[in-house]
């Protein structure tokens, strides 16, 4: 019989895979990762956390209905380290980063696996609606979800061959819809909780309180210029901001400004139109590549550079140095570093990395 452990969040979607994999006939075992700070005031307990004391709660619930073993297992001091170091560090660079991809990758495919593997699991397998395949050659795919609206490929672009053998994603090829259908019927107690947010450790929805607690020297005063150089105006700490952002930017101006980069070197935030924030091009680095063990060329594929962003036809050219220089067929709005870049083929991840810089 093969043995899964799910990673439980105490959300419908892990609370449905746990239940597709006992209908399966795997024997299961439920696992929550235990990540929430220590320190007062930071508990994060919030209506719909997927890391909040009562979410563990909540998975436990589930398991008791299913009838499956449920653990707790302490994650705070990776999850500090590997992710929550990373997000201060990238915001406090002048770049935008996106943990819940370090988490996958790290914690949940890295540390949470290990576990599972030393429970003898065949596999892990969580609530993200992803699909993974074969190819003929043996290779393990990533894929899209069916619900184009609910696909988290995009955040799963950084698993190896490795890790994907052992995934699994039973909601994957489901929509929304039908796994709170699945969810009411076989009564689990998570069936009508709301959806997670995004950050899971930012308590409020406001990761510059968060920042400034933890880095208060990335909210130094600096300039804002325009893309000639002039200086127009003031800010209160590049943490405050990110490439494409037009809100919050405090400039009078007759028309719309963005900000079009941010220069961490001299704490510089730079503004433009609507025009001056489009790019052609940029590099990206620290690839991971699934369809393939690397590329042996340049290769066409629609590139995504945001989790809600469509992907749009690109060339993409591998260097010498492990990077990738990604040109679009068409100019692109806000392509901002620390962001993953994710290719397709079709439904297929060919791989991803993250933005280091645009250009024209």
């Amino acid at each position: 019989m093969t043995r899964t452990v799910v990673a439980m969040s105490g959300g419908v979607d892990s609370s449905v895979a746990a239940l597709l994999c006992l209908v399966a006939g795997d024997e299961v075992i439920g696992m929550t990762m235990q990540i929430w700070p220590d320190a007062p005031g930071e508990v994060l307990e919030r209506e719909g956390g997927c890391c909040s004391l009562s979410a563990v709660e909540d998975a436990r619930r589930v398991c008791s209905v299913l009838g499956i073993p449920h653990y707790v297992t302490n994650l705070k001091r990776e999850f500090e380290d590997e992710v929550i170091h990373e997000f201060i560090d990238e915001y406090a660079q002048g770049r935008t980063p996106n943990p819940c991809i370090t988490c996958n990758k790290a914690v949940k495919f890295g540390h949470l696996l290990r576990r599972a593997r030393e429970l003898e699991a065949d596999h892990l397998a969580t609530g993200h609606y992803a699909r993974v395949a074969r190819s003929d050659a043996g290779r393990y795919l990533l894929k899209k979800a069916p619900d184009e609206s609910k696909d988290q490929s995009y955040a799963l672009y950084s698993l190896d061959q490795e890790q994907l053998a052992h995934a699994l994603f039973p909601v994957g090829s489901l929509d929304k819809r039908e796994v709170r259908r699945i969810a009411r019927e076989s009564r689990l107690p998570t069936s009508s909780k709301p959806e997670s947010q995004d950050i899971c450790f930012i308590t409020d929805g406001d990761y510059r309180d968060f920042l400034r607690q933890r880095r208060p020297e990335a909210f130094s005063p600096g300039p804002i210029e325009d893309v000639e150089g002039r200086t127009i105006g003031s800010h209160a700490g590049i943490a405050h901001f990110t490439v494409g952002q037009r809100r919050g930017l405090g400039i009078p101006s007759g028309r719309p400004m963005y900000i079009v980069g941010i220069r961490p070197g001299t704490n510089t935030v730079v503004v433009g139109s609507w025009e001056e924030s489009l790019d052609r091009a940029f590099v990206a680095g620290g690839c991971n590549w699934i369809e393939f063990e690397r590329p042996d060329g340049p290769f066409r594929a629609d590139a995504k550079i945001r989790y809600k962003s469509n992907p749009a036809p690109a060339l993409v050219t591998p260097g010498d140095d492990g990077t990738v220089e990604v040109r679009f067929d068409r100019p692109q709005r806000a392509i901002t570093p620390g962001q993953a870049a994710v290719f397709y083929h079709g439904d297929i991840v060919v791989g991803g990395g993250t933005i280091i810089s645009a250009f024209k």
